[in-house]
């Protein structure tokens, strides 16, 4: 009998608790909490509550043709990859590679550079980007390497985008120095989960201006 008592106490109090407000908020509040699990979404931690921007790495393969130098096609040619963190607006990048195909004499022609990047228009799918970057040549005579260019990027998905770059790189050395010009293409991959935050942010991005 104590036990049946005690069973007929405690679902009294529960239906009493069920009938108050307070039971009643909690109720819908653990409601909701199990409706919201269901769903299929990628819970990512929020970096840019304020100002909305994406945030994401990514990486990208760069193709650069010298346009005022001499040689052939080997001396022109210098490939990079490049591999950072975007930042709304603002990209913070480390590239590496090799300023042309071939070496000369006792110089190498690999590198490492930092680049900084800015968009400084966008409209829909297309923008455009100023980067001012430097870095260093290994073992060169002209070792001190820097760079200004822009480039008119295209935004393929969320995922991909390409670019058309022209800009300019200048070497220093002890005694003496010189600069040059190039165009180039590149690709970019960015590192963004479906159903993320930063993706649809990034997706807000590219149709918010059409």
């Amino acid at each position: 009998m104590k036990i049946v008592f005690t069973i007929a106490i405690v679902f009294n109090a529960v239906c009493l608790f069920a009938q108050n407000k307070a039971g009643q908020t909690l109720i819908r509040s653990m409601s909701h909490a199990q409706n919201k699990t269901g769903k299929d979404t990628v819970v990512q931690k929020d970096t840019s509550k304020e100002n909305k921007e994406p945030r994401y790495f990514y990486m990208s393969g760069n193709t650069n043709v010298f346009v005022n130098t001499r040689g052939g096609a080997a001396k022109r040619f210098s490939p990079s990859v490049e591999f950072g963190r975007t930042y709304g607006i603002f990209d913070i990048g480390l590239s590496t590679g090799r300023v042309n195909s071939i070496g000369s004499g006792g110089d190498t022609t690999r590198f490492l550079e930092f680049r900084p990047t800015i968009n400084i228009f966008s409209k829909g799918r297309f923008a455009e980007a100023l980067c001012l970057g430097g870095g260093y040549v290994f073992k060169a005579k002209q070792g001190l390497m820097t760079e200004i260019c822009n480039s008119i990027n295209f935004n393929i998905t969320e995922i991909w985008a390409v670019a058309v770059i022209q800009g300019y790189y200048y070497f220093d050395g002890t005694n003496n120095s010189r600069g040059t010009q190039y165009m180039g293409f590149n690709v970019t991959y960015n590192f963004l989960q479906k159903h993320s935050v930063n993706i649809n942010r990034k997706k807000a991005a590219i149709v918010s201006d059409k």
